[in-house]
């Protein structure tokens, strides 16, 4: 139980990467506050932890209201001080430099910097406060090799590392450790829906370990840097990518 008498905030938690943290984090004896826009699937995973055991609490919300968000994580400290905070709601609008459209591009740096940046500085006050706390961005491998037609996600999923660095720096002392995580290709809804075949088997092709990683094993990380014994870790982006971009 290495999260027992902790309280995690997980963004985009009703699918993939998110829902996995939200079973593996409870499993791992954490309560939880669990956010998405998707009320189906967000409810779901919500009954299922509580079914474990857990106090959960879950917010049905677009996270780029900022003041909706702010709202609902004020309301979420009724269940005690959130320590831990992952920061995993994404999405992405592909498009090279020259068709990008201005709008979405900005939509993609909203969510993937704006978004965590407002919950970090609704939260760190209270864990500088209690001398403990974690905080974990989810980037992505893309943020450090970019990605062709992928201009706006690169952007947002480099700019993660960089606030997860200046985080950091400015909170070791108070015994808060802010890390960023890097996946490669994860068997997400959202992949499988929406990514063509092609794609899949070239960025398989340039993984040494030769498959799709399952969301789980990005989440186990994700429980590990957000534990005690992730202790003397902080402001790393690690690759959870199978070797996709060494």
């Amino acid at each position: 139980m290495l999260l027992n008498g902790h309280i995690a905030l997980i963004t985009g938690a009703g699918q993939g990467i998110g829902r996995a943290c939200a079973v593996i984090f409870a499993a791992q004896g954490a309560d939880l506050i669990l956010l998405d826009k998707n009320p189906e699937t967000l409810t779901t995973i919500s009954d299922e932890i509580a079914g474990m055991g857990r106090k959960v609490m879950h917010y049905t919300l677009d996270l780029t209201n900022l003041e909706n968000l702010r709202e609902a994580v004020e309301n979420a400290h009724k269940i005690g001080l959130i320590d831990i905070l992952v920061n995993n709601a994404g999405f992405d609008r592909p498009g090279t430099t020259a068709k990008i459209d201005k709008q979405e591009f900005e939509a993609v740096l909203g969510i993937h910097i704006t978004v965590p940046l407002t919950l970090i500085q609704t939260l760190l006050p209270g864990m500088r406060k209690a001398g403990w706390g974690r905080i974990v961005n989810v980037s992505s491998i893309y943020g450090i090799i970019g990605g062709k037609g992928e201009v706006a996600y690169s952007t947002a999923k480099a700019g993660i590392i960089g606030l997860t660095k200046s985080v950091a720096k400015e909170c070791g002392q108070d015994g808060v450790t802010v890390n960023a995580v890097l996946p490669g290709l994860i068997r997400t809804p959202t992949i499988e829906t929406f990514m063509d075949e092609r794609y899949k088997k070239d960025i398989i092709a340039n993984t040494p370990l030769g498959r799709i990683a399952e969301p789980e094993e990005v989440a186990r990380v994700i429980a590990f840097l957000s534990s005690e014994e992730a202790s003397f870790i902080t402001g790393i982006a690690l690759p959870v990518s199978g070797g996709w971009g060494i």
